[in-house]
């Protein structure tokens, strides 16, 4: 006969920690894997292997086509925007008009009563003495202004859903410039750069999809765990101790042989690895907790650490 711990006491009213533990209950955790990760020569936008990249100012890494459509879809979105926000501009300025307009007619009305009528005349005053000039009918009585009266004329029945009044949607003024859909930061066409890197010809085999790439200096394999640099002058790419080592240092592409500056060193972005302490945070959690009386384990997102 087992032991009476808490592990094989299932007798209680409610569940121990152990039990809640074999549910499945609290923050799970788990590495990611490498089909987790996006590789640094695929593409921020298809996610597939490169075709003709081209890296921003920041080191996101793009297909051709994908940006040049992504750039172009910004700009005819941009225009649809600022075309829409003029419109309501100027249906804005005929609504102020118009109020304007019917003030004017309102207060004419007002004057021309005032001053073409031998005795001012007030409403209902001969048949209810107790209702004074103003529109008071006692002490109970509120009197109704004229923007109540406007507005219970026009009010809409809020019951019914074909007559439900709608809000007036506002469109604001869009920005004029577009963005990089990777970093959110200001994003021309003419700032995007190629890049070239150096196919590994050694171990090629013209069946397998996957190539690998070198450094063109120390002839490294590069991966996710390398951090890239590109130069943005000659668009060719280097690991990272080359390029501190030698760019930096001589001004002068190892493979071309052209100039290049600190700033046309741009360190290519990357997805990460399989390690938690790299770059981001590649831990993913999830908590469970238990469902009320039915055992069930419901899941939800933890808050980031």
């Amino acid at each position: 006969m087992p032991q009476r711990h808490s592990k094989n006491n299932n007798d209680l009213a409610f569940f121990t920690y152990d039990e809640k533990r074999k549910l499945g209950y609290g923050t799970q955790r788990e590495r990611l894997g490498k089909d987790s990760i996006k590789p640094f020569d695929a593409c921020s936008l298809c996610l597939k292997p490169f075709i003709n990249p081209m890296s921003c100012p920041k080191g996101h890494v793009f297909c051709k086509e994908c940006i040049l459509e992504c750039l172009l879809a910004q700009k005819k979105d941009i225009i649809r925007k600022q075309a829409a926000h003029e419109l309501q501009k100027k249906q804005d300025k005929e609504e102020e008009q118009e109020k304007l307009a019917a003030q004017r007619a309102r207060e004419l009305d007002a004057f021309d009563q005032q001053n073409h009528g031998a005795v001012p005349q007030y409403s209902n005053d001969s048949r209810n003495s107790s209702q004074d000039k103003n529109g008071f009918h006692g002490a109970n009585s509120v009197k109704t202004t004229s923007y109540e009266e406007e507005a219970l004329r026009t009010m809409k029945a809020f019951w019914l859903p074909s007559a439900t009044p709608e809000a007036a949607v506002k469109v604001e003024a869009p920005s004029s410039h577009t963005t990089c859909p990777e970093g959110n930061e200001k994003l021309k066409m003419k700032s995007l750069f190629p890049i070239y890197l150096t196919e590994d010809t050694s171990e090629s085999d013209e069946s397998s999809l996957d190539k690998s790439y070198l450094c063109p200096s120390c002839k490294v394999t590069l991966t996710n765990t390398l951090t890239l640099v590109a130069v943005s002058s000659c668009g060719h790419v280097f690991c990272k101790k080359c390029a501190d080592k030698f760019l930096a240092a001589d001004k002068v592409c190892l493979e071309c042989s052209k100039g290049c500056k600190g700033r046309d060193l741009v360190q290519l972005e990357k997805g990460g690895t399989g390690f938690a302490g790299h770059d981001e945070g590649l831990v993913a959690t999830d908590f469970k907790h238990l469902g009320s009386g039915s055992g069930l384990g419901l899941v939800r997102p933890s808050s980031k650490v």
